[in-house]
């Protein structure tokens, strides 16, 4: 029963790839979301933080639309990437790994975002006060005290991506090999009389992947956490 077949592991590899790269892709500019809605104030403060979780409470189709019109080949964005990079995004796995990013994004930011703001900005002002700049209070005191939150951020974000279903089959479509991730192999399988078998497979895959994501996030964070302290 739980022998995959070529088209099942296909679908598990791309679902990795795809995870991986929109993690890998999302933590830079997720931790400066972060940093900035923990750290600064401004006026467009309450505009910048609803665009960031608007993904959460938007239908996921309603977000891979967005997506395909603005990265699509007639899209502003689509057109760009393709004329100056050559590069097509729509109806292939790097716009997988966009639309996982996208709706990963608000889960990685509210993590560190939290982590960040459980610094205490007196550590930070204290070394300032002891002749530290800004960069090195920075990368000494509050990228180590919230390392928990970003490595939490991070496999929420995977695990997210790994599942991610709806934003994915409307931006890219449903491609066997490029664009097929698990979720929508497991779709496509419930849609074949004989599919329900390999559907079932790849749903308890996917529960068991996503319940390491979430057990080795609270392993990793508590490591962390350790040797911070012990520090």
């Amino acid at each position: 029963m739980f022998e995959l077949s070529t088209a099942e592991w296909e679908a598990v590899r791309l679902s990795l790839k795809v995870g991986l790269w929109s993690t890998l892709l999302s933590l830079p500019p997720g931790f400066f979301l972060a940093y900035v809605l923990a750290r600064c104030q401004f006026p467009l403060k309450s505009l910048l933080n609803g665009l960031v979780y608007l993904p959460l409470v938007l239908p996921p189709v309603v977000t891979g639309l967005l997506l395909l019109m603005a990265f699509g080949t007639r899209g502003p964005a689509g057109r760009f990437l393709e004329d100056v990079f050559g590069v097509t995004i729509a109806f292939r796995w790097t716009g997988a790994a966009l639309a996982a990013a996208v709706m990963g994004l608000p889960l990685m930011v509210r993590a560190m975002r939290l982590s960040i703001e459980a610094v205490d900005t007196r550590l930070e002002l204290a070394a300032r006060t002891l002749g530290a700049g800004w960069w090195r209070a920075f990368f000494t005191i509050t990228l180590p005290l919230s390392l928990p939150g970003i490595i939490a951020g991070g496999i929420l974000s995977f695990a997210k991506s790994f599942g991610e279903f709806g934003a994915t089959i409307t931006f890219v479509s449903n491609i066997p090999g490029e664009t097929q991730t698990l979720p929508i192999a497991i779709y496509s399988f419930l849609q074949s009389p004989d599919g329900e078998a390999p559907a079932v497979r790849l749903a308890i895959l996917s529960v068991v992947v996503s319940m390491i994501a979430i057990v080795g996030s609270e392993w990793m964070e508590r490591r962390v956490v350790n040797r911070v302290r012990a520090a």
